[in-house]
C-alpha cells in the first residue's frame, strides 16, 4: 500500500516515539510546548469531560521538586513511608507480561553496563527518574479524584497525543509512572488541591543522541499475537 504524505507523517510519529531517558539542556519554546498541549486535548473523552490537569515545571520549580524526591529517595526509611496511590501494575505478575516487563528492564541495564549484582547502579539509574532525566521541561498530570476509570481511559489518549505531537516538533518525551510512589511530595510542593491525584510524570525536550541509553528499541509483539479477525 503506498502511505500519502499524511499518512506517512502520522505513522512516522507514532513509530519513532520511544521512553528517552537521557535528555539535552536545549530549551523547549513555552510557544511550542502550549501548541502541544493545545492539540493533545483534542483527544477523545467520554462526553467531552475532558479530565486532564497538567502542572508544566521548569527552571526552580522543577529543581525543587527533583531535589524534595531524590532527598528522600535516598533514605531507606523516609523512602519506605511513601507508596502509590493507586496501582498502576498488576499485583501479581504473570507471563508473558512479566518476561516482557524484566526483558526491558535487562535490555536497559545491558547497555548501561548495570549487572544484577550493582543493585546501586540500578537504583542510582531508577532515581534518574526524578531528575526528568536532565530534561528542561517536566510534566505532571494529575486527575479529579470523583472521576472513575473510564476517565482513566480517556487520560491515556490524551498522553499519548502529547507524545505524538512532541515527535511532530522534532521532540521526545518519557512518560514516568515513577513519581506516582511521591505523590505526597507532588502536591506540597506543587500546592496541589486535596480533590487532585497524580497520575504520572512526563520528561520532554530534546533527546542527547550520544547517550547510550537512548538506544535502547523495545519490541512488539506481531499483530498475529493480540488480533483476532472475525467474520
Amino acid at each position: 500500500m503506498i502511505k500519502s504524505p499524511e499518512q506517512q507523517a502520522v505513522d512516522a510519529a507514532i513509530t519513532s516515539r520511544r521512553s528517552i531517558r537521557a535528555f539535552l539542556p536545549t530549551p523547549v519554546a513555552r510557544e511550542d510546548i502550549e501548541s502541544i498541549l493545545e492539540v493533545a486535548a483534542r483527544a477523545p473523552s467520554g462526553t467531552n469531560t475532558q479530565p486532564w490537569q497538567v502542572y508544566v515545571l521548569t527552571g526552580a520549580m522543577k529543581e525543587a521538586l527533583s531535589a524534595k524526591i531524590l532527598a528522600v529517595y535516598a533514605d531507606p526509611e523516609q523512602n519506605k513511608l511513601h507508596t502509590e496511590e493507586y496501582a498502576y501494575y498488576p499485583r501479581e505478575w504473570v507471563s508473558p507480561y512479566i518476561d516482557r516487563r524484566r526483558k526491558v528492564g535487562w535490555d536497559l541495564y545491558s547497555l548501561l553496563g548495570l549487572t544484577r549484582e550493582n543493585k546501586s547502579g540500578m537504583a542510582a539509574q531508577h532515581g534518574r527518574n526524578f531528575e526528568f532525566f536532565d530534561a528542561p521541561v517536566g510534566l505532571i498530570f494529575t486527575i479529579d479524584r470523583i472521576m472513575e476509570q473510564g476517565s482513566w481511559l480517556d487520560y491515556g489518549m490524551f498522553l499519548q497525543n502529547i507524545m505524538v505531537a512532541a515527535r511532530g516538533r522534532g521532540l521526545d518525551t518519557c512518560p514516568q509512572a515513577a513519581f506516582t510512589q511521591y505523590h505526597r511530595i507532588i502536591s506540597e510542593v506543587l500546592g496541589l488541591p486535596a480533590s487532585e491525584t497524580v497520575v504520572c510524570g512526563m520528561s520532554l525536550g530534546f533527546a542527547d543522541s550520544g547517550k547510550i541509553e537512548n538506544t535502547l528499541v523495545t519490541e512488539r509483539e506481531p499483530i498475529a499475537k493480540f488480533v483476532k479477525f472475525m467474520e
